[in-house]
């Protein structure tokens, strides 16, 4: 696609932010359905002229030349098989059937002394080639694309946690301020949370299950044409050497629990992000976070000052995009009628959408990460002039002493008021304590009380 072409693009994804979709191609086009369409079919050619059972022979050169169909895929053949499936070409008439379209495209490339054509598609369904085909994109792009920029959204916010450590924060809890903990700390949150997410797709990843077993997955065909062969045995070793689990139950459709379970691992990630998109958010409008500008570029229409959160303001409408279109796929694909019904066709189609918006989200929220700052001063001003903050901590250590009513002095002289550190100050010099406790108490600081924020970055594996 050309850049004008993109200007009149239907969706943002193929116009606006191409660029940004476009590592997703290789996994997510109609041509990458196609190429692992005819993967599946020349392996599973090969995979017949293996069985002892069967006359076909392939020698070591048709081979290679069957699975440089697949291998060396391009543009013409992509072509080629649409205009299979809508024209006809070649003697062959339209299919008006996409599955169709590729058999024929392998047998129009098979040579002409080949015995094979006969074999080509032999007992499969369409769903048979269809279900491992998505299987092996979805697979590619999640391994290849949308992990390793969850992988680099996670070290960016490691790097962040460690290298900020020990910068104290004002909390807050229902907006309210709270007991400081330190930014890293923080950071430190979300690249955990983020870590176990990004291993829950992993685990979903390697859960991908795909079956061959026909129209009605009872192998009804195959047993009619060779009773004797194990097919079961055979499609799950053919299904395990793509890469794939093996479903060996199910109708005709593979029922794509493990593809639900995927999606909403997914769904997790993006909420931790999103999560992680609104508190930057927050940090950037407290001023804790100040964001680099980049020269040249205008941050608001009539307020030239503006230095706005865009990447990531972007980042979670692209995610809530994505959890959108991820939890419908979740549930639709999961359901069929009887054998099949053809309406999760055209919804399967929509997986690349969904993960298109994921990959801006990702993208967006890690430029936003690059481009933020800790404004140091900015957060101990703010802590100094929250002293209210350690009434915790007071009554904590009053509550030690043995002081029943600890709670309540202290509520008494913060809750709903203004509060100086010489109203403590005052209130300590009052208190019925030991001097040593008293001496502990003085030592308090809004900046200093962080417990152990710096050492829980080291949880980070």
């Amino acid at each position: 696609m050309t850049e004008t072409d993109a200007l009149y693009a239907v969706s943002p994804l193929d116009g606006r932010y191409a660029g940004r979709t476009a590592p997703l191609s290789p996994y997510a086009s109609e041509a990458a359905l196609m190429r692992a369409r005819v993967r599946v079919e020349v392996e599973y050619l090969i995979a017949l002229a293996d069985l002892d059972a069967t006359p076909l022979a392939i020698d070591i050169d048709e081979r290679e030349a069957l699975r440089g169909l697949y291998k060396h895929f391009a543009e013409e053949d992509a072509r080629l098989i649409k205009k299979l499936e809508t024209e006809g070409h070649a003697g062959f008439d339209a299919t008006n059937h996409d599955v169709k379209a590729v058999e024929y495209f392998v047998r129009h490339r098979l040579s002409e002394d080949s015995d094979a054509s006969a074999w080509i598609h032999f007992g499969l369904t369409s769903e048979d080639v269809n279900n491992l085909a998505h299987r092996l994109l979805v697979r590619d792009a999640v391994d290849e694309v949308l992990l390793p920029k969850l992988y680099e959204v996670r070290k960016s916010l490691a790097d962040m946690a460690r290298d900020h450590r020990d910068l104290p924060m004002l909390a807050r809890t229902h907006g309210q301020p709270a007991t400081p903990t330190t930014f890293g700390k923080e950071m430190a949150v979300y690249a955990a949370r983020l870590g176990r997410a990004t291993g829950r797709i992993r685990r979903a990843t390697d859960g991908l299950r795909g079956k061959l077993g026909g129209a009605s997955g009872t192998y009804a065909a195959h047993v009619a044409a060779y009773p004797d062969v194990d097919w079961r045995a055979f499609a799950e070793d053919f299904v395990t050497g793509l890469g794939l689990a093996f479903e060996p139950l199910t109708t005709q459709v593979n029922p794509c629990d493990d593809l639900a379970a995927l999606f909403d691992a997914f769904r997790g990630a993006n909420d931790v992000l999103l999560d992680l998109d609104l508190d930057v958010w927050l940090y950037v409008s407290d001023r804790y976070l100040g964001q680099e500008a980049v020269e040249g570029e205008t941050g608001s229409s009539t307020m030239p000052h503006k230095v706005n959160p865009i990447d990531f303001e972007n980042s979670e409408g692209n995610l809530s995009k994505a959890n959108s279109d991820l939890t419908f796929l979740a549930d639709y694909v999961t359901t069929s009628r009887l054998q099949r019904d053809l309406s999760d066709s055209t919804v399967k189609r929509n997986i690349g959408a969904a993960f298109a918006h994921c990959l801006i989200g990702y993208g967006k929220t890690a430029t936003g990460l690059e481009k933020v700052v800790p404004t140091e001063a900015v957060m101990r001003e703010e802590l100094e002039n929250t002293p209210e903050i350690i009434g915790e901590a007071v009554q904590t250590i009053l509550r030690r002493e043995g002081q029943e009513d600890a709670y309540e002095r202290v509520k008494a002289v913060t809750r709903g008021r203004e509060v100086t550190i010489e109203d403590f100050r005052s209130m300590f010099d009052e208190l019925d304590v030991d001097e040593d406790v008293r001496e502990e108490l003085h030592a308090l600081t809004p900046t200093g009380y962080t417990g152990v924020a710096s050492e829980l970055v080291d949880d980070l594996t």
